[in-house]
């Protein structure tokens, strides 16, 4: 006798459907898996049996084979013990069989615990699309699963409750509404941020338009810590941002032991010794940092310590959006949509062009270290702003600084008119803008066309350049209320590009 269990699969952050089948036949007791199963699937021959056993049911002492269909399509982690075990239940007659319209997941403990997956969210999107109506999670994932809004999920502490309620003895709750996420609590605000008013300024910018943005000083100058209260500054997170984010992070295994939908937007700083793989996604197709950081910020401290190889994997995410991860486990594509942020040095010393003089680096061994980033990601960074040394008086002072939340509601109120201007448009900010929207939305005057002539046969701009300039300046005209883009708006985005990276010493 065969019976069949809906589950699902995850690839990437994809998820798509697998049909569990059984079969009991007559021979010696034997208990196979087929389908490309991994070595967890495999092992679940073990976990099954001590749950089955666990719950008061009997294994059938006959040939079990078990096909997770489709059977050309690789099959991993721990996801399907529940509807392997299920599916044995109902080819054994323990259980009814069960239809169509139902779907379970969910890794197994030997008492019979349902332990929370990855990937639920990604899944619970794919059961809603495929005709799922209910669909049925180890508890942990429940606020997951239903954040998908698509399908009833049902979630599941052990495998006695989840027989209970097929067999109509105890009914489960389902969780049939999407939950509301907290709203995210700072602990750092760009009140307690000495000076730095322009460089705050062109935070500001860079937050309300999703600007990539570098920021060049001495130590001590705050570079970090100004990049580490940006996220204060953001734009708040709209539902399809969360799910995005959610879904990758749940595929990285990281919202598995709470089960949290993602509110606040990622920030990610990784250190300057990572590897190629950590930057762009690892062997086993897990996303990596450029992931990590969709809908959010990356941040490079000390930039030019990074390997070569590292930064310039970042060139062509920052374009497309997207990173397509090829690796001996297979192919999958991640989205990639974040904000860069990059904090680096003048020079190896710290101290090139400061006025005390301290700097005591050759000009070669300048443009040395100014070479370890290379133009083209340059290029591609719209806003690069020199971070200079606090005064005495400026660290005494003891004025209050405008706290994050007023900047942040000029920066949603920037968002919220290019969502209304890009509607319809699969992009939401305007760094995010191609060659036809700022053909449409990035107009200059007679004016501003003088001025950016002037500044591109004076700063010697490429065609990239120049776009990213535009973008910078319709967030400018953005935050003032502008429809058009005027001369000052222009100049001030000018302004963020002209820092001289010739060595003049």
């Amino acid at each position: 006798m065969v019976r069949e269990v809906r589950s699902l699969g995850l690839a990437g952050i994809d998820g798509f459907d697998v049909s569990v089948e059984c079969a009991l036949s007559a021979g010696l007791p034997s208990f196979d898996i087929v389908g490309l199963p991994d070595a967890a699937v495999k092992e679940s021959r073990e976990r099954v049996k001590a749950a089955i056993k666990s719950c008061g049911r009997k294994f059938p002492p006959s040939r079990v084979t078990v096909n997770l269909a489709p059977a050309d399509r690789k099959k991993a982690g721990t996801l399907y013990d529940l509807p392997i075990l299920l599916s044995i239940l109902a080819a054994a007659g323990e259980i009814d069989p069960l239809p169509p319209e139902r779907a379970f997941f969910g890794e197994l403990g030997l008492n019979g615990e349902l332990r929370p997956v990855p990937g639920a969210l990604s899944m619970a999107m794919r059961a809603g699309r495929s005709g799922v109506r209910e669909l049925f999670v180890p508890a942990l994932n429940g606020e997951e699963a239903a954040f998908a809004g698509t399908v009833k999920v049902y979630p599941a502490r052990n495998v006695s409750e989840l027989i209970d309620h097929l067999e109509g003895v105890r009914a489960l709750e389902p969780l049939s509404s999407a939950p509301v996420p907290p709203r995210p609590v700072y602990d750092l605000d760009f009140s307690q941020v000495k000076g730095q008013e322009n460089v705050k300024r062109a935070l500001e910018v860079a937050a309300a338009g999703g600007h990539n943005i570098l920021l060049i000083g001495p130590p001590g100058a705050g570079k970090s810590m100004l990049a580490k209260r940006l996220p204060t500054i953001l734009p708040d997170m709209s539902r399809e941002e969360q799910l995005e984010t959610t879904a990758i992070y749940s595929a990285a295994g990281k919202t598995v032991k709470d089960g949290h939908i993602m509110s606040e937007r990622p920030f990610r700083s990784p250190h300057h010794t990572m590897s190629h793989a950590a930057m762009a996604g690892g062997a086993q197709l897990q996303p990596g940092e450029i992931s990590l950081a969709h809908n959010g910020i990356l941040f490079l401290d000390e930039l030019p310590e990074f390997h070569r190889d590292v930064i310039e994997a970042l060139r062509q995410p920052i374009e497309d959006g997207v990173v397509t991860i090829s690796r001996s486990a297979g192919t999958a594509k991640y989205p990639s949509r974040f904000m860069l942020v990059c904090a680096m040095n003048p020079c190896k010393c710290g101290w090139f062009g400061h006025p005390s003089g301290r700097c005591t680096c050759t000009p070669q061994s300048v443009e040395a270290y100014r070479a370890k980033v290379s133009g083209p990601l340059l290029d591609r960074i719209d806003m690069h702003i020199e971070v200079p040394a606090l005064e005495f008086e400026e660290l005494r002072d003891r004025s209050p600084s405008e706290p994050s939340e007023a900047i942040r509601a000029r920066v949603n109120a920037a968002r919220d008119i290019q969502r209304r201007r890009l509607r319809g448009a699969s992009i939401s900010c305007n760094a995010q803008m191609g060659p036809d929207a700022i053909r449409d939305f990035c107009a200059l005057g007679d004016a501003g066309e003088k001025l950016m002539k002037s500044a591109f046969d004076r700063l010697g701009l490429t065609a990239r350049s120049h776009d990213r300039i535009l973008r910078v300046a319709r967030t400018i005209a953005d935050l003032a209320g502008s429809e058009s883009i005027e001369p000052p708006h222009l100049a001030e985005a000018i302004q963020y590009r002209a820092y001289d990276f010739k060595v003049t010493k």
